[in-house]
């Protein structure tokens, strides 16, 4: 009798919950042909159709419904045990796979990881930066432990833990009229031409949500990939935009460069946390890991972040 796998099980949670060849195997990184042949795989060790092929997508049969069920609760305790078996006592070990949104960890985990390599020797972090929507999908189908993403993370299958609150400035042009302001009210932006990154990213909604109380105006030709880009659209004068402390700290050289940066008026922040599965409950890997994450940011970002 064909043997079933842990792979066959993983990829055939991941398909009953997409139930699209096409989206499933994107979330697991894998084509399309390899993910078929693996769900085959598995209908021919159970001897039983677990799927049907409709013209909008796919439908599980009674067995694909309870094979589901099944193959969740076994993945459940297999990452129950892996994370038992990886962690003792108060100690960081083993591997932990961390997704991270580029907007974050380039400028926090550089000396996150000096420090931890330092005291914890035996833990080895893999580390994978996406949008934070991407991120989202990875963690769900897998691929990622936990991960380092801007907060609120809306969904009821994820839990998270707060890190950080970064405050957000306003980013001009060195010759802009508000590039010389100590501080830039909301009311100020009216007319203004505001630059946000992608809808992948949260900060795009809080840049959106800036142009509707300010009266400023979103350009829609051109979202950008990276904080790096923005700046750049900034300095030619293209518009305005939103930047994060600690990536102003690392990246925008103060007094110098056409880039200015000036705090708003109230203060904007956003907020950075760890996110998880909520089926992985409570490991104490990942709340270890956020307890250290908040001691570096204490010691050496107090400056630019509030904990």
């Amino acid at each position: 009798m064909p043997e079933i796998t842990l792979r066959q099980l993983r990829y055939f949670a991941v398909l009953s919950n997409a139930l699209q060849y096409r989206s499933a195997a994107r979330q697991l990184g894998i084509s399309q042909p390899s993910l078929s042949l693996q769900i085959a795989a598995l209908e021919n060790a159970l001897d039983t159709r677990l799927i049907e092929r409709r013209r909008n997508g796919l439908i599980l049969t009674p067995a694909g419904r309870d094979t589901a069920a099944q193959a969740e609760r076994i993945l459940q305790d297999v990452e129950r045990l892996s994370q038992t078996a990886g962690t003792s006592g108060n100690a960081l070990e083993g591997t932990l796979r961390l997704g991270s949104s580029p907007t974050i960890g380039p400028y926090l985990l550089p000396r996150v990881l000096r420090r931890l390599h330092q005291s914890f020797p035996d833990l080895k972090l893999v580390i994978r930066d996406a949008p934070p929507r991407e991120l989202t999908e990875d963690l769900l189908a897998g691929r990622h432990d936990l991960i380092l993403t801007q907060l609120p993370v809306p969904r009821d299958d994820i839990r998270h833990t707060f890190l950080f609150r970064e405050p957000l400035s306003l980013a001009v042009a060195r010759d802009h009229p508000l590039a010389g302001r100590k501080r830039v009210k909301t009311a100020d932006l009216d007319g203004e031409n505001l630059l946000s990154l992608n809808p992948s990213y949260t900060l795009s909604r809080q840049v959106s949500q800036l142009c509707a109380a300010s009266g400023a105006n979103l350009r829609e030709d051109f979202e950008g990939t990276s904080l790096d880009a923005l700046r750049q659209m900034v300095s030619l004068g293209m518009g305005a935009t939103l930047l994060p402390a600690l990536y102003v700290e690392s990246e925008v050289k103060r007094g110098e460069g056409d880039v200015a940066v000036v705090p708003m008026q109230p203060l904007l922040y956003r907020q950075a946390g760890l996110a998880w599965r909520r089926s992985s409950g409570s490991p104490p890997a990942f709340l270890k890991l956020a307890d250290f994450i908040r001691s570096v940011i204490e010691q050496e970002f107090a400056n630019q972040v509030i904990l």
